[in-house]
């Protein structure tokens, strides 16, 4: 039993002094220890190089004239936009933007009051882009550009309508480059006009219009209706396929056909379609 206890008091001393030995030399961890680390690591920050957290592709900025509405992405981005930004732009002109002025450019979002100063003088709005209401100022004005906003005709004018050519058929009022090139197709097709009324035959044609034109000396080019094919015939505008195969037919069971009025008996043959078609044709 005294053995017993002379070994647990051993135990004891020996656990004693081992806890003394520890304290002693890790008492003072917190001062030199410590120092040394922040010393370490100051000196690390000084030695190592910035991190790069990615990379950009640098790009020397130009100056020169665009215009916002058709500058490509090329030119876009050496004026110095962004991707996103000429992104943002191309979106903008998909969905029908246009810009008007100058200022219109500076709604342009993330660009800068000093990136737009900078640009600012270089931008060039084409007249194609201005509204429409700008017109009526410019035909106000004395000095006019009379190829493209010809002077009209006054109410007591009149051109011929078989001689007139595109810019004559403009100076009718009501009449622009759509129905002055639709006058002239309509007019070859028929072979020239025998009455003013024909330019009904023209879709959704101005009749106001009707008024400034006069014929003068018709001389219509005619078909020979006993020679021509049927494919010659139906290339006219008043003969329908139905209409020239009826004339063929006639043809090879009759002969030659001295008037329209024989094939009067013919159902695509009416008395209106006989009197138009009339000056048109040649025996």
């Amino acid at each position: 039993m005294i053995r017993n206890d002379r070994k647990i008091a051993i135990a004891l001393l020996l656990l004693a002094v081992a806890f003394a030995a520890f304290f002693w030399k890790f008492g003072n961890y917190k001062g030199e220890p410590q120092q040394a680390s922040t010393d370490s690591l100051n000196k690390y920050q000084h030695t190592k190089r910035p991190v790069q957290y990615y990379a950009t592709e640098s790009r020397n900025t130009e100056r020169f004239p665009f215009d916002p509405n058709t500058a490509d992405s090329t030119q876009l981005l050496r004026l110095g936009l962004q991707p996103w930004q000429v992104r943002n732009i191309y979106k903008y002109r998909a969905h029908g933007g246009i810009y008007r002025q100058k200022e219109d450019f500076a709604r342009l979002y993330g660009l800068t009051v000093k990136q737009y100063r900078e640009l600012e003088p270089y931008i060039r709005i084409s007249s194609d882009y201005l509204p429409a209401s700008t017109l009526v100022g410019e035909r106000q004005r004395p000095e006019r550009d009379t190829l493209r906003y010809p002077v009209k005709l006054q109410e007591n004018e009149h051109i011929v309508l078989n001689t007139a050519d595109t810019t004559q058929l403009k100076k009718v009022p009501g009449i622009g480059s759509y129905y002055a090139s639709e006058i002239i197709r309509h007019g070859q097709r028929l072979g020239g006009f025998v009455s003013v009324d024909q330019l009904d035959e023209i879709e959704d044609f101005p009749k106001d219009a009707k008024q400034y034109f006069v014929i003068a000396n018709a001389h219509p080019r005619q078909l020979n209706i006993n020679r021509l094919t049927l494919q010659q015939l139906r290339h006219h505008p008043y003969i329908n396929f139905y209409q020239a195969k009826a004339i063929t037919d006639y043809r090879r069971l009759h002969g030659d056909i001295k008037s329209l009025k024989e094939l009067h008996l013919c159902k695509d043959f009416t008395d209106e379609a006989i009197r138009r078609l009339e000056p048109y044709i040649e025996y």
